[in-house]
């Protein structure tokens, strides 16, 4: 295709995107009561502990309408995936070779739940963070979370946590690609439980072990998994090239 032609798809595709998110956030919407409960459940907690003097503030008259807007987006763009994952998939497989073609799809279908998973994860971690940071509050003070400053931490720690679940399926792709050898990954085994204990210390409270092992843990066990199916790859290439090399000289 010429480059006009590659440029016409992918304004196609994208308004393909764009609306499925736009058709899908009126659904999100919908969703956004269910959403403020769960956000709402680790102030309820609090309030139960505290008796009271903990509540999320809406500063403005449109701060209430803005935030919804925002979790309708989000929940839009969570719903639509399957659509602009089919249209960025089906736009890039063209370009692709039969092979990359598998390891994509293999990425995408381990990516995806692996993310959603460490999303899942930070909503489970999150009321207990929130739980360990109000004790630093004085119990005769109120505490007043910021309505959207409350909503962007708990969509920043989920993200952060969603990626950092896809962390060792992007290894894995490498070492498929033959960027990375599974033992050069083994050999940085140290530094990578270093990286994890220290994401799992910055993204929870440093008073709070057992949310900052809950993250650890998982990630670290991602790491090693990554590491045995590298190193499962480089011996199947091994071999593989191997007979390769033997049929070349038998002919």
């Amino acid at each position: 295709m010429r480059l006009a032609d590659h440029l016409i798809e992918f304004r196609n595709r994208f308004l393909i995107c764009a609306v499925a998110i736009i058709v899908a956030m009126v659904g999100g919407f919908l969703l956004t009561d269910a959403a403020f409960e769960v956000l709402r459940q680790p102030i309820d907690a609090l309030n139960e502990s505290r008796g009271g003097g903990v509540s999320i503030n809406f500063g403005n008259v449109t701060t209430a309408f803005d935030l919804r807007l925002q979790m309708a987006l989000t929940l839009g763009v969570v719903i639509a995936s399957p659509v602009w994952l089919y249209q960025a998939w089906m736009f890039l497989m063209p370009g692709l070779r039969k092979g990359e073609r598998k390891y994509v799809l293999g990425f995408l279908g381990a990516a995806i739940p692996l993310f959603l998973g460490g999303v899942v994860l930070g909503i489970i971690i999150m009321p207990r963070i929130i739980e360990v940071m109000a004790t630093f509050a004085p119990t005769e003070d109120t505490i007043w979370y910021d309505a959207k400053t409350y909503y962007s931490f708990v969509l920043t720690l989920c993200l952060a946590v969603g990626i950092a679940f896809v962390v060792p399926v992007i290894l894995v792709m490498l070492n498929f690609a033959g960027v990375v050898e599974g033992r050069a990954i083994l050999k940085a085994w140290r530094v990578a439980v270093l990286i994890c204990a220290l994401f799992g210390a910055i993204a929870t409270p440093a008073a709070d072990v057992l949310s900052m092992f809950l993250l650890m843990v998982p990630m670290i066990v991602l790491y090693f998994l990554a590491v045995g199916i590298s190193m499962l790859n480089d011996r199947r290439r091994r071999k593989r090239d191997a007979a390769e090399a033997a049929a070349t000289l038998d002919a």
